[in-house]
């Protein structure tokens, strides 16, 4: 393709390698290749130079591996007013609100401009989120239930308004934009790579493994470093036990919201011993300090394979034997079959990924469409459902947890050695690009970064699933009553600090 450089997953090029397009052939060729559904937008962004907006999409395309790069420059932004990519094609809709929000990018036909995340430095310091334009209908039978953004228990900070005729949801919008911690541009500057790791590491803390992966495949590749077998395994090992640890703590968290007690406690006390496996591992429940750009500072020894095997053959026959009971539960299958649905279409649509765009029958599955780690090796096979309801979405954790469990289980049967415990300082490659995506638990995680003419960082783009899949929540509530929003949020399990950095 001349209007667009191909590149796999974690490959570094030049920035001179990308095409530099107008804006309309730029819009042409993205919201075009957007029209296929072998096709989808993995990042959009822009970086703004010497009073220069570079523009810059990547549409991966599901299958054969490959993602298209392509850049247009833009000046002149604060007196012209550009086509949007939305009114082509949906899934946009998010990255060119937050282009028109972070850097002032003004569209003529943009059909839901508002703002995404309110962050410290956006172009318009007058929009506030105290002033969020909320979605409006004017009827004497309607009312507006206000949730949040300060929640019960332990539940981040955002804010959901509903409009409701009685108990039936006929809207929900969710804002949020409450708890910027600045990380992409706390990535720039006389950082150390321990500090940028840190970073990584706490970009959803449900979510150690999937983010610091993708940094560490994103820095090595900048750096031309290729990881040894042995850690890409460990990785692998510790992805797949994470996707583990947080579905159990997930089908715990539904049966909370159905009030099924019994399921609640046993799912609840079955977390625990997956977590606890992380502190034997590295000293951390939640995976922090196992993944380093580099080194395996933890390898799997055989007495982790040890403690994994013992783990899973007390956990498994409990997990079945909860499982059977809550799905034969008349009770309990009330409220989640048909509850929550989100169809097909929507899921293309919005550009839904993960877990949510599978329930649906839409493949997006990053360890199968563009492999990472050893996912090419074992393969893997997505698991996809098509109803789209809550209930789908509680059979695909139970199915994924077995699968990883299986893969697991294979992986332990033969160790690698060591390759190397620590390896040389890794220097990035000046005017570099690389694209890093994993397949987190709750789906697709992107990072993007750029290198200066030092080697030094120059941007640094992180995009969480969540990003996508907080309108396909809302769109799940629609026509269903409003008691039934807890189970439909929970089954989702969208991130709040993930969408807003």
């Amino acid at each position: 393709m001349k209007n667009a450089v191909t590149v796999k997953n974690n490959q570094r090029i030049f920035l001179s390698e990308i095409p530099v397009l107008t804006y309309e052939d730029f819009l042409e060729l993205n919201t075009g290749l957007a029209l296929d559904v072998s096709f989808h937008c993995v990042n959009y962004f822009g970086w703004t130079q010497d009073d220069v907006v570079k523009l810059y999409c990547c549409m991966a395309d599901d299958s054969n591996g490959n993602i298209f790069i392509s850049s247009a420059e833009i000046r002149n932004k604060d007196y012209l007013r550009y086509s949007s990519f939305t009114t082509k094609h949906l899934s946009f809709h998010v990255f060119e609100r937050e282009i028109h929000e972070n850097l002032g990018i003004k569209y003529s036909d943009h059909p839901w401009l508002k703002p995404l995340r309110f962050a410290a430095g956006r172009a318009n310091q007058l929009s506030g989120i105290e002033n969020y334009p909320f979605y409006k209908i004017e009827s004497e039978e309607l009312h507006e239930v206000g949730v949040g953004p300060i929640h019960a228990g332990i539940i981040e900070p955002g804010h959901f308004r509903f409009i409701c005729n009685g108990e039936q949801i006929l809207h929900l919008e969710i804002q949020l934009g409450f708890q910027h911690r600045g990380i992409e541009k706390l990535m720039l500057g006389p950082k150390t790579l321990l500090q940028r790791t840190i970073l990584a590491e706490n970009i959803a803390g449900d979510t150690v493994i999937g983010h610091t992966t993708a940094f560490a495949g994103a820095w090595e590749s900048l750096c031309d470093f290729k990881p040894g077998y042995d850690i890409l395994y460990a990785r692998t090992i510790a992805s797949e036990l994470e996707r583990i640890a947080i579905h159990t703590g997930d089908l715990s968290a539904i049966c909370t919201d159905i009030a099924y007690q019994l399921g609640s406690s046993v799912f609840g006390r079955l977390r625990t011993p997956v977590i606890n496996t992380f502190q034997t591992w590295c000293g951390n429940r939640l995976a922090k300090s196992l993944i380093r750009a580099g080194k395996n500072q933890y390898p799997v020894t055989p007495a982790l394979a040890g403690a994994l095997t013992t783990l899973f053959k007390n956990y498994e026959p409990d997990l079945n034997e909860m499982y059977q009971r809550m799905k034969t539960l008349p009770s309990v299958l009330a409220r989640l079959e048909r509850t929550g649905t989100v169809t097909r279409d929507q899921a293309e649509r919005i550009g839904a990924v993960g877990p949510s765009a599978r329930t649906t029958g839409l493949i997006r599955d990053i360890r199968w469409t563009h492999p990472y780690l050893l996912y090419g090796q074992i393969p893997h096979q997505p698991i996809v459902k098509h109803h789209g309801d809550v209930y789908s979405r509680i059979q695909i954790r139970k199915q994924e947890i077995t699968q990883s469990i299986r893969y697991i289980l294979n992986f332990i049967k033969e160790i690698p050695e060591v390759t190397a415990v620590e390896a040389v300082p890794l220097a990035p490659v000046a005017n570099s690009f690389v694209i890093s995506l994993t397949e987190g638990w709750r789906g697709e995680i992107c990072h993007c970064a750029i290198t200066d003419d030092a080697g030094n960082l120059a941007l640094y783009k992180i995009k969480d699933p969540s990003l996508h899949n907080w309108l396909a929540l809302a769109l799940a509530v629609r026509n269903n009553d409003i008691s039934d929003f807890p189970v439909c949020n929970k089954s989702f399990n969208l991130s709040y600090c993930g969408h807003d950095l």
